[in-house]
């Protein structure tokens, strides 16, 4: 990072969009004291997803003995379970209720799809305290000992990043299309299996995501 850019982000109250990793925060604090660290939307929902499937994972294995299989009702419900819950129709939603009531006997799936639900409510309410205070509401009863293991450590990864959470409703900023275009580099470089001409590399990744621009592609060069 040059100097001036270094100086541009030390203006107070500028925000700096980060996932939730220790090594990341901890340098930001460093070189960035002044910024406010926002905890980006898409990691905190899928932190939640993933806790939510690691729940269906387990009661599913204590309840049958075996993983998932076609016919079984958490396996059959676990995309259902990734949909928010607005956008289900309400025939998706009564199958969904079906399944966890044949496959979930102490509801632990359902109440980590609550938990994700609840995240997601978060993010779209518009107003920073009330939004607060329904994290603050969530994570006291996440960490609490009658829910499954796996809602406990994720109420402990919210505690612990509470305050850079709640700064995205600050500005409500996200890194999401930085995140994606990342992933999308990466996967062409998987497809090629690598590559050894990085201006070959550059030229594959502008033919996905859309038209280069031939003019230029010639005037950048890497040393």
């Amino acid at each position: 990072m040059d100097p001036l850019t270094a100086r541009v982000l030390e203006v107070p109250h500028h925000l700096w969009g980060t996932d939730m990793s220790a090594s990341y925060a901890a340098v930001y604090s460093v070189t960035l004291p002044r910024a406010h660290q926002v905890v980006d939307p898409f990691h905190v929902v899928a932190l939640a997803n993933r806790t939510l499937d690691q729940v269906r994972r387990r009661v599913q294995i204590e309840t049958l003995g075996h993983r998932g299989r076609k016919d079984d009702p958490l396996y059959r419900a676990r995309r259902l379970l990734t949909f928010g819950e607005e956008k289900l129709s309400e025939e998706r939603a009564s199958r969904l209720q079906s399944l966890l009531a044949l496959g979930d006997p102490n509801a632990e799936v359902a109440i980590s799809y609550r938990v994700k639900e609840r995240i997601r409510e978060f993010y779209r309410t518009t107003n920073p305290d009330a939004a607060r205070e329904l994290l603050d509401d969530l994570v006291f009863h996440c960490v609490s000992k009658t829910m499954p293991p796996e809602i406990r450590r994720l109420g402990n990864t919210l505690k612990k990043w509470f305050t850079k959470i709640c700064n995205y409703h600050l500005a409500k900023i996200t890194n999401g299309p930085t995140e994606s275009m990342n992933n999308l580099i990466k996967r062409i470089k998987r497809i090629g299996f690598g590559f050894r001409n990085f201006h070959n590399y550059r030229i594959r990744a502008l033919l996905y995501t859309g038209r280069p621009h031939w003019r230029v592609l010639d005037s950048i060069v890497v040393r």
